[in-house]
């Protein structure tokens, strides 16, 4: 199985005002950026070229706006990255930057 190139667990996943989960896990592996439950079931998936990320202006630092095939999400990651060997999600920040990483965008 391929290594992810990025994987954040622990992460708040919500649609408009409505929590899917609170514990979900964001992962871009093989071309593609996933979101799953904390049960490890698929909420959504598409193509790392079809997803457009953004940080909201209106919220705090540790949000990002995922919009996958026109299914926008609201993310809610750390405001930091965690120091190493701690658990929870890196920054949101990291998360936008491997997006456009792995889809040859400009970070």
């Amino acid at each position: 199985m391929v290594e992810p190139e990025f994987r954040a667990t622990g992460v708040r996943i919500g649609k408009r005002l409505r929590s899917l989960t609170r514990a979900g896990t964001v992962r871009i592996s093989g071309g593609r950026v996933e979101l799953l439950t904390s049960y490890g079931s698929e909420i959504d998936s598409a193509p790392v070229q079809a997803v457009r990320v953004s940080r909201p202006w209106f919220a705090p630092q540790d949000r990002a706006l995922a919009d996958l095939d026109g299914k926008r999400y609201l993310l809610t990651l750390g405001e930091r990255d965690p120091a190493p060997g701690e658990p929870g999600p890196p920054a949101a920040r990291r998360f936008i930057e491997a997006v456009r990483r792995a889809a040859g965008r400009r970070a």
